[in-house]
Parts: C-alpha cells; sequence; structure tokens
C-alpha cells in the first residue's frame, strides 16, 4: 500500500479552523508568534482573519435583507448586554461560522442590543474533550449557551468504532448541562449535530490521511437521542437534509458552506423567535414539540 504523505493545507486554510490562542493561550508571547507559527507575516495574517470576518458579516447582512428574518431577530429574547457563549467544534469554531454570522446579525440588527456572542468552539474537539475543559469556558459566567458538539464524538477512524459512543455522547452532553445549571444562570440551546456529504468526505486528502470518516446513520442516531432533551433543540438534520443539501455543505463534505453557516443561523433564529412569540409553538426548526410553559423554566432567573 502506497504510504500517505502528510497534507500541508495554505495557511488561509489552517486560519479558518485552527486557533491556537484558544488552547493554549496562556503561554507567554503566543499571540505575537502566531503569524510566523502559520508562516506568514504580520501584515497578510491580519488580512487573512479580516477576509474571513468580512464574509461573515456579508453573509450577515445577506440574512438581514429578508425583512422576515429581520423581523424574527427583532424578537430574539436576548437581554440587552447579555453574553451568549458558543460551544462546538471546528463547524463553530470556523471565522466564519453561525457564531460569527450570528455575532453580525445582531450586531447589525439590533445594535443597541450591546450582546456579545464569544465563539469558544474548539476545533477537532469531542464532547469528552470540552466537558474536561468546561468549568474554566464558563467565566465569565454567560447568559444564553448554544452548544453544538457531537460531529466529532461520531467520527470513525480507519473504519472502526465512533470516538465516543452514543450512550457517552448524551451522558457528556447532559452533563455539560449539569455543570452549566450549577454554575451560571445561562439559558441553554441545543445544535445537533450537521449531516455530512459521505462522497465528498471520503475524497477529502485531510480526511484520507487521518483515516477519519463519518456516517449520516451515527449523526442521525445522535440528534434522535438529543431531541428527548427538555431544552430547545435545533434541529439541523432537518435543516440540512440527509445526506446534507449540496449546497449547504463544503468542499471537504463535513463542514458547511457558507450558506451551510447561514441556514444554521435561519434555523436557530426561527427555533428562539418563534418560541419568544408562542412557547407552545413547535418551530420548522426542531423536530420536537415545545413545552407550553417557557422553554427556559428550568433555569430560574
Amino acid at each position: 500500500m502506497t504510504e500517505q504523505t502528510p497534507y500541508a493545507p495554505p495557511a488561509e486554510a489552517q486560519l479558518q479552523y485552527v486557533h491556537l490562542e484558544k488552547l493554549y493561550g496562556y503561554l507567554p508571547g503566543l499571540t505575537e508568534s502566531l503569524p510566523t507559527i502559520f508562516g506568514v507575516q504580520p501584515e497578510e495574517y491580519a488580512a487573512i482573519l479580516g477576509r474571513f470576518d468580512t464574509r461573515a458579516r456579508a453573509a450577515a447582512e445577506g440574512l438581514l435583507a429578508d425583512a422576515a428574518f429581520a423581523d424574527r431577530v427583532a424578537l430574539l429574547p436576548f437581554e440587552p448586554g447579555a453574553r451568549v457563549l458558543a460551544v462546538g467544534d471546528s463547524i463553530t469554531d470556523d471565522l466564519q461560522s453561525w457564531a460569527e454570522i450570528l455575532r453580525h446579525v445582531l450586531a447589525l440588527g439590533r445594535p443597541d442590543g450591546q450582546v456579545t456572542v464569544v465563539n469558544a468552539g474548539l476545533s477537532a474537539h469531542t464532547s469528552a474533550m470540552i466537558l474536561r475543559r468546561w468549568p474554566s469556558m464558563l467565566h465569565p459566567a454567560p447568559d444564553w449557551i448554544i452548544c453544538g458538539l457531537g460531529g466529532n464524538d461520531v467520527t470513525r477512524i480507519a473504519g472502526g468504532k465512533t470516538q465516543v459512543s452514543l450512550a457517552e455522547s448524551v451522558a457528556n452532553l447532559r452533563e455539560l448541562h449539569r455543570v452549566a445549571v450549577e454554575r451560571t444562570r445561562a439559558r441553554w440551546v441545543w445544535l445537533t449535530p450537521v449531516p455530512v456529504d459521505e462522497t465528498r468526505a471520503g475524497r477529502h486528502r485531510p480526511f484520507q490521511y487521518g483515516a477519519s470518516s463519518w456516517r449520516n446513520s451515527d449523526i442521525t442516531a445522535l440528534a434522535d437521542a438529543m431531541r428527548s432533551f427538555d431544552e430547545p433543540v435545533v434541529d439541523l438534520v432537518r435543516s440540512f437534509g440527509v445526506p446534507a443539501r449540496s449546497d449547504l455543505q463544503g468542499a471537504d463534505g463535513v463542514h458547511p458552506s457558507l450558506a451551510g453557516e447561514q441556514q444554521i443561523v435561519r434555523a436557530l433564529v426561527d427555533l428562539l423567535a418563534g418560541q419568544r412569540l408562542d412557547p407552545g409553538r413547535t418551530s420548522d426548526a426542531s423536530s420536537r414539540d415545545a413545552s407550553s410553559s417557557n422553554p427556559y423554566d428550568s433555569v430560574q432567573d
């Protein structure tokens, strides 16, 4: 068998998903060294980050151009000055992710709200890995937590078992919620994992090198389990389709395209604005019935 050579993506592709300052920000001089680590000059490093931010803002502007969407943004239950913690893997960590688009949507659509969106996504992390870091991630305490973990839990290596079993994934997610309720007053929203394009993922060179693969059957099984959670659930399996709609899935078959990241924001806004209008209403973004009482009453103000 021919040995695979390591795949080294260009700096822009690396910087989209790899943010060492989140993992090792305590190391002296790390921030100043990041351009050198990624093999670019400081000016180019800043320019790359700026391009991603420009795309995220343009995606937000595109969403807000829809008057109905803009009206729903006005109904979002984020109080003025709220701190929103976006938790997830590379689909969240992405510099043009749903979290970054949401940050711009709120800044543009509700400029007086001063809502802060903190992108706490960590690429390649499973629910178990986030659980280990979790207490420190809750400082300063958020008012809202939007959790989109599970995509790496279901990754299979060399065709073997998933990295985290279904039962353990569910237990980890529930434990994340338990710890947050114990330590904060944050309100909670779940995002199910995003379906993949198995063919595209199988052809993607970095995934081939890492012998990493995904099965939509694993993703839908985890999403099915998450629908039983008590907190609001944004059903991205329903939003993306199985397999994921071609325009919503990126070239590697696992990470959403910019249109896919927009779709996540639409689904999230639809769910939260819909429940703000009528707590008993079932949003199109969620496959489970909403409670006739306020879905956030489990976290007392």
